[in-house]
């Protein structure tokens, strides 16, 4: 691995700019079919949404963006590879999501579907009509979701999927439902589509999580999410692919030659680095690409762990912070009318509960955030907080130090989280199998050789590098 200087060799197969999760999969796409790579990073540390440091105090190691891996777990490109041999360990916590309500119990997203459901009241038998074909057809339904817009390898499967993923998240969960209890669990799964609930497509995302919290888990890395990157920069490097960081790419230009470049950026950066190359019609689809609302994101370090009034939050890394469908609707609605909700949606991650690594012995550390207006300047700290202190009180007690990061903080974390929008645009149904433009063959471009494979294409956000994956096989088949 070099930092900051590019190696004297003059000519690659391939050249990647960006080295999150989709940058690391295409790199190691094209390395695995024997061609010269080199990849490139602006930090000095690769990884991209993965990365982890000590942002509070030292020894509390916290993720700074992508925390919990459902998608990491399932992806079908992270499970081609031994990632275990690199040292990316998951660990799966008992439950894979819980959700606090206000009389003090919580919705637990179990493993087994059965144990979902016990726990749902008038709506055990919904919940298993519902959720036991999906999470059955998970395997066939991961290669048709986790990709291109095609014809679908497994109709069957994706007929039972489509008509209800197609619908909003609040139509699903009022007609599936009679209870609170299972529509906030599904309310929680929808919020991170960062969509409104009422919005088509919503329940897609909702769907998808809840299978996988079934099929898979919710796991952490062990460690950290830096875990993965090192992971995946490891084997790149035993294939052969060469890794420059600390290099900030300012046009294509003075990059050495290769027959395909593939960029792990959104439509902002890459009009940044390769506009004057592109014909002007693309370059306008590019600046219209629609980026969604973003992320006020925190840290805490803790004295002791949360105190949940329902003490079964405990058994899941993962909690949704928000109540009732209701609740959970009104303040993703109020993000996309450009405010700031008053009691915002949190998604909470309590790590070091399973990962001992995570703090000093005894002590913990917490991940949250919640959706806000692109570029909001609004600290939303007290709101956050307050939100956590209504299902656990006595929270503020614990904090020996907090990290606060705005959505201008995020974007300068990572130009790609543009107005802090960590999903590399809106995720909607059309948007998400066409972004970041219509193009017959997906991930290419007008430029002969000129690929995208960030999150602003098909599958969209999420750490499974299929992004990347789906577009190193578009540039072999189409360059090679």
């Amino acid at each position: 691995m070099h930092l900051g200087k590019i190696p004297a060799k003059n000519k690659y197969d391939a050249i990647i700019v960006g080295s999150g999760p989709n940058g690391l999969a295409a790199s190691i796409t094209v390395a695995k079919a024997g061609r010269s790579v080199l990849l490139i990073e602006q930090k000095e540390t690769i990884g991209g949404g993965t990365r982890t440091a000590e942002l509070t105090l030292p020894g509390f190691l916290h993720d700074i963006c992508s925390a919990v891996h459902p998608m990491g777990a399932a992806s079908p490109f992270f499970r081609m590879l031994d990632l275990s041999k690199y040292g990316l360990n998951w660990v799966y916590p008992p439950a894979s999501v819980a959700h606090p309500l206000d009389d003090g119990t919580a919705v637990l997203l179990e493993r087994s579907v059965e144990a979902t459901a016990e726990n749902l009241g008038v709506d055990k038998a919904a919940y298993q009509k519902l959720m036991l074909p999906l999470v059955n057809d998970w395997d066939r339904l991961a290669s048709d979701l986790l990709g291109p817009l095609r014809l679908p390898h497994h109709p069957l499967a994706l007929l039972r999927f489509g008509p209800r993923a197609i619908r909003s998240l609040h139509n699903l969960a009022e007609s599936s439902f009679r209870g609170k209890r299972a529509r906030a669990l599904f309310a929680g799964l929808g919020a991170h589509s960062i969509l409104p609930l009422e919005y088509t497509s919503s329940a897609a995302v909702a769907l998808i999580l809840g299978i996988l919290g079934h099929a898979v888990g919710w796991p952490v890395a062990k460690g950290g999410s830096q875990k993965i990157a090192d992971a995946l920069a490891e084997y790149l490097l035993s294939q052969g692919g060469e890794i420059v960081s600390g290099l900030r790419v300012e046009s294509l230009s003075k990059l050495p030659q290769a027959r395909a470049m593939l960029m792990d950026l959104t439509p902002h950066q890459l009009l940044r680095v390769a506009g004057n190359r592109l014909p002007s019609r693309y370059r306008q689809m590019l600046q219209e690409h629609l980026y969604g609302p973003g992320v006020f994101k925190m840290d805490w370090a803790l004295d002791s762990p949360i105190p949940w009034k329902a003490a079964e939050c405990a058994r899941a890394a993962t909690v949704h912070v928000g109540g009732t469908l209701e609740e959970i609707a009104a303040s993703e609605s109020t993000v996309w009318k450009g405010k700031q909700p008053e009691r915002p949606f949190v998604m909470l991650a309590q790590q070091s509960l399973f990962d001992p690594t995570r703090a000093p012995t005894g002590k913990h550390t917490v991940w949250g955030y919640c959706h806000v207006p692109n570029s909001s300047k609004f600290d939303m700290t007290e709101r956050i907080e307050s939100q956590i202190e209504r299902f656990a009180p006595g929270f503020r007690k614990l904090v020996l130090a907090r990290k606060v990061m705005s959505p201008a903080e995020i974007e300068d974390y990572n130009p790609n989280y543009f107005g802090g929008d960590i999903a590399g645009g809106v995720q909607s149904f059309w948007r998400i199998f066409a972004r970041p433009a219509i193009r017959r063959k997906e991930y290419s471009t007008p430029v002969k050789g000129l690929y995208v494979c960030s999150s602003s294409t098909p599958p969209g956000a999420g750490v499974h590098g299929m992004c990347g994956y789906h577009a190193a096989r578009r540039a072999l088949h189409e360059m090679f």
